[in-house]
């Protein structure tokens, strides 16, 4: 059986299947059309972009730190140019054998390598990365003679940071360390990022830290072109950085040194202040540290040693220490009872040598008493039952309200540290502080008994160094208070401006002045004929101070025996001053940690820092070569 075909329905398929095939090639080109005008046209901008971002890259310059110099021009903290030995990964082939290779002539230890692996990891193929840090010119040598074996490394000068006294002033200095993720977070907060490409370092405490923003400058850029491979062809654009700020302080670093030597061993802090416009011109923590451990990241040994270390180098004792002030709270005591008419200059009591409250005694340091006291005596012999009996009659709370005004319990706000991370605000004991401070509802009451310590200063009372200098500084300054701060002015490294820091008054407290007379008389005694007198016997101006001893541990009517004690448990040794009498220029707080009593122990140093600002003279006798210099520097 044949089969016949028809051929006009065979050329029907046929052209069905060329239509089609030809609709779904035209289909087919004109998505791939429409895809070249969306790429090509439509997202030309955005893919061009990309094209140069691929071809071009952004390599960050850092910019030169901000220098800090005291308040005549001595150099705290500066940068100097070292060689440093840099590899650029997409240039130096395998790394680990260019390494062990480089090795064979530098000295490069196992905690160089771990910084570069952590830092190659951070980084981006193109930019050079150092594998050692601040060469000898013999290492320099030495690489030059076989630079040609290593490709993609080569000796670069950087900046590194440099603190020319070492341990002197560290804690108001502070000192820069590596970013960490921590920092990082500061810096977005802050929306500083970008002007932080490129840095490794950041400010971490004190001074450093807190005008951070100012000491770092803006970072620059430098346009790189680049191949597929990463590795840098030439360059296109250079946009220099601008150095950071450099810092003028009011501190004065020889001060600053005669003090810390003042302490030798001993813990224990001091702060001076001009109590006319609140400059520091010494701030002391000891023991001290030198901050040039932590620039290129510091040992674990050398970190162990100071974390470890019983004595606490690292605490910045005159922010973040709060000890009982002892007796240096008489004289404030002794205003607030004039200033609320609790009491007047000539009223006196009889002073057995003890006071009696309830089922209490309470013990003055004089066995037998000091007889008949009045105000002026109670300052200038420092007779403990005046003020407990005082403190009852007072209460609390008016006492709570009368200091807070001189500042005592607050934080004084001192450029130092970021914000007020670094500042205790210890303690100024009222009702209300204890019913926050305890959870149980027998502890939060405030007992009448416990009102009778805190009048001479112990007891809740817990006050830092630089709280109780403010607080004398005002004193000095009848009334009128500024904030401590450290920097004098910035300096602007452009256009060489000074930027001066204001001392403005933050308080006024309105007192009568003929009270502050009294109690300032009554220092002046105290430096004359009471417990400071022998560390201030023949010296040429007029001084106004007071002594103080505070206890570290309740000695729960047993007799205090020096000898006996062990060392950590001693009395706080502390000494309030200000000089000249008549026209203050020096206010300071001297604290000496288990240092016995103040008039032994804090005294004398303060003693020294004062002899040397007023008169330019030095411990031993010596005095400056131009004491014009002296009073020069003073003026701010």
């Amino acid at each position: 059986m044949s089969h016949f075909t028809n051929p006009e329905a065979d050329v029907d398929r046929f052209r069905f299947r060329l239509g089609f095939a030809a609709i779904f090639v035209l289909l087919a080109f004109g998505v791939l059309l429409g895809r070249f005008v969306w790429l090509q046209v439509i997202q030309h901008d955005f893919y061009q972009t990309r094209a140069e971002d691929n071809r071009i890259a952004l390599i960050p310059i850092v910019p030169n730190r901000g220098v800090i110099t005291d308040r005549n021009g001595v150099v705290l903290a500066h940068n100097y140019s070292a060689f440093t030995l840099e590899i650029t990964p997409s240039q130096a082939g395998q790394l680990e054998a260019t390494i062990d290779a480089l090795a064979e002539i530098i000295d490069i230890q196992p905690k160089d390598r771990k910084r570069f692996k952590r830092l190659l990891d951070e980084a981006k193929n193109f930019e050079s990365i150092p594998i050692r840090t601040r060469l000898s010119d013999t290492e320099v040598a030495k690489f030059a003679a076989h630079r040609y074996r290593f490709p993609g490394v080569e000796v670069k000068a950087r900046l590194f940071r440099q603190y020319p006294l070492g341990a002197i002033a560290s804690h108001a200095i502070g000192y820069i360390g590596r970013i960490t993720e921590r920092d990082l977070k500061w810096i977005e907060e802050s929306e500083r990022q970008a002007n932080y490409k490129g840095t490794d370092h950041v400010g971490k405490t004190g001074l450093e830290q807190h005008y951070e923003f100012e000491l770092h400058g803006e970072t620059g850029y430098e346009e790189v072109e680049i191949d597929a491979g990463g590795r840098a062809l030439r360059s296109l654009k250079r946009i220099p950085p601008v150095s950071g700020n450099n810092l003028a302080l009011t501190l004065d670093a020889k001060l600053q040194q005669i003090t810390e030597q003042a302490f030798g061993d001993r813990k224990g802090s001091l702060v001076a202040i001009d109590p006319q416009t609140g400059g520091i011109l010494a701030l002391v923590s000891t023991p001290t540290y030198d901050p040039n451990l932590f620039v290129d990241g510091i040992t674990p040994d050398n970190w162990k040693e100071l974390n470890e270390h019983p004595d606490k180098p690292m605490v910045n004792r005159a922010i973040n220490g709060a000890y009982p002030p002892g007796s240096t709270f008489k004289p404030f005591m002794a205003l607030a009872a004039l200033e609320m008419g609790k009491r007047t200059p000539s009223q006196a009591i009889s002073d057995p040598g003890y006071y009696n409250f309830g089922n209490h005694q309470f013990r003055d340091d004089k066995k037998g008493g000091h007889g008949m006291v009045d105000m002026y005596k109670s300052i200038v012999h420092s007779c403990d039952t005046y003020y407990y009996i005082l403190a009852n009659d007072m209460g609390i709370d008016n006492i709570s309200r009368f200091m807070g005004q001189f500042g005592l319990g607050q934080r004084t706000g001192i450029d130092l540290g970021k914000d007020d991370a670094g500042e205790s605000k210890g303690v100024l004991p009222s009702q209300a502080w204890k019913k926050q401070r305890f959870k149980k509802p027998e502890q939060q009451k405030w007992y009448a008994g416990e009102t009778i310590s805190i009048g001479i200063g112990q007891g809740y009372n817990a006050y830092t160094p630089i709280q109780l200098a403010q607080a004398t500084a005002t004193l000095a300054n009848n009334g009128v208070m500024f904030r401590p701060h450290l920097v004098r002015y910035l300096v602007d490294t452009r256009t060489g401006e000074k930027r001066p820091v204001e001392p403005k008054p933050i308080r006024d407290l309105q007192l009568k002045q003929s009270n502050v007379d009294v109690i300032r008389r009554a220092m002046v005694g105290v430096n004359k004929e009471g417990t400071g007198a022998r560390a201030f016997a023949g010296a040429p101006y007029e001084s106004a101070g007071k002594t103080g001893t505070a206890q570290v541990f309740s000695l729960k009517g047993a007799q205090y025996k020096e000898s006996s004690t062990k060392k950590e448990l001693r009395d706080h040794a502390l000494f309030i001053a200000y000089a000249p009498a008549d026209n203050p220029k020096i206010a300071l707080a001297v604290l000496v940690e288990n240092g016995g009593f103040g008039a032994v122990s804090a005294a004398p140093i303060a003693r020294m820092v004062i002899d040397y600002y007023l008169l330019g003279k030095l411990p031993g006798g010596a005095a400056k070569e131009d004491p014009a210099a002296i009073e020069e520097g003073h003026e701010e």
